[in-house]
């Protein structure tokens, strides 16, 4: 669209609000979170290992990494607003199927059809991209992402104090509720608009070939998977830290999870402020040294023996400052080096990253079985930072390389 239409609030003849865009996004980023402080005791109502019941987060991000691949592409050819309906309709029938499942396999199940509202984070943006022209594009999705930045920090807090009230099945009815009332909201306020002329996804695959030749790419991404592999590590293990080596109740440790969410917020403000003079390499390797630091003196504290509740998950709010570094950095790299290709690599990038963090959650469930305290966790963590690092450093390498020689495949 050349310029910005006219929208009018819950009327679906114009594009939605962005109210029923920040709340689609809020919802997605949620369900994420809201129910880890229950893991322990839903362990105990399934009657299986924690390590069998962490794929609850697991197997939701494999999910979400693989419908990061299709659902932009199936808006492109059916329209946002009919994908919007179905994913959410889908999300809240998977939500009472996990209300009511009795067997972790019916849960699991349950669980992984949940990741169709994933259709909050990746359409709301698209959205956005169809409303306003490209030069507004970047100031409206960040009120949205703000939203996306705030509702994890509270997310968790509610789960906690719902699990510890009323049990974790309170916790679902919740996310059962929150769902209808978007899906009543974008029924109403979301009109269509898809101009149609999109890439379908064999289009879009036929693309990988040209970006997966790029070594910049796979250094971006690879610095983008390592980071964010630290906090998706942290969803993997600190239920069972907070529970079994703290003793921290539902409440509490909810509390405790929303440290990282505070921190990425923190994270994502100095981005705004700072990347255009600094220079987006340069924020990426700050961000990973903040990660790799903070959780390298976590690691130190408890080897020492003066491991806390309190240290642990305040000393993990660096991850989420290094995070809110590193992402809109790393993400605005992987588009950067085919312009061309931008759809294609923000799908792919992003399903490549989650799908990464899907493996090294479920690691962190494994791990904390291997020994006692949070250690074993804190060593997975602070090892993916680390290497996070390594991986902006072999892009920065390779770009001073193709400066000061004839040109080469970047």
């Amino acid at each position: 669209m050349s310029s910005r239409p006219e929208v009018r609030f819950l009327d679906r003849s114009t594009p939605p609000h962005i109210v029923t865009l920040v709340l689609m996004a809020g919802v997605a980023a949620m369900n994420m979170g809201a129910f880890l402080p229950s893991l322990p005791r839903m362990t105990t109502y399934f009657q299986t290992d924690y390590s069998v019941m962490q794929l609850s987060v697991s197997l939701y991000l494999a999910a979400t990494a693989v419908l990061q691949l299709i659902i932009g592409p199936l808006s492109d050819r059916y329209g946002r607003r009919p994908v919007v309906l179905i994913c959410y309709a889908i999300f809240i029938l998977a939500s009472v199927g996990c209300l009511f499942a009795t067997t972790i396999e019916v849960f699991l199940t349950f669980r992984m059809l949940q990741g169709a509202v994933a259709v909050g984070l990746v359409l709301s943006r698209a959205i956005v991209r169809d409303m306003v022209p490209q030069r507004e594009a970047a100031s409206m999705i960040g009120y949205v992402t703000m939203g996306m930045a705030l509702v994890p920090m509270v997310a968790p807090m509610i789960g906690g104090a719902l699990d510890q009230l009323f049990g974790w099945q309170a916790t679902f009815i919740f996310l059962i509720a929150s769902g209808i009332s978007v899906l009543a909201l974008c029924y109403a306020d979301q009109g269509e608009t898809s101009s149609g002329d999109g890439k379908s996804f064999k289009a879009q695959v036929s693309e990988y070939p040209e970006l997966l030749a790029s070594r910049r790419f796979w250094g971006y991404v690879f610095a983008a998977a390592f980071a964010s592999g630290a906090f998706f590590a942290f969803l993997g293990g600190a239920p069972l830290v907070a529970s079994d080596v703290y003793g921290l109740s539902s409440f509490w440790a909810g509390i405790g999870f929303g440290a990282p969410a505070i921190g990425y917020a923190t994270g994502n403000y100095i981005s705004g402020r700072f990347s255009t003079h600094y220079g987006i390499n340069r924020m990426i390797q700050t961000g990973t040294l903040i990660t790799s630091g903070g959780m390298l003196l976590a690691l130190a504290i408890s080897l020492a023996g003066y491991g806390s509740a309190v240290k642990f998950f305040g000393l993990c709010t660096f991850v989420g400052i290094g995070n809110g570094l590193v992402m809109p950095n790393a993400t605005a790299g992987m588009l950067s080096v085919r312009p061309h290709l931008a759809g294609t690599a923000s799908g792919l990038g992003s399903a490549i990253l989650i799908g990464g963090g899907a493996a090294l959650s479920a690691f962190a469930g494994v791990v904390l079985g291997w020994g006692t305290g949070d250690a074993p966790l804190l060593i997975i963590m602070a090892i993916s930072a680390c290497l996070g690092y390594i991986s902006i450093r072999f892009v920065v390498a390779r770009e001073k390389r193709l400066a000061t020689t004839d040109p080469l495949p970047d």
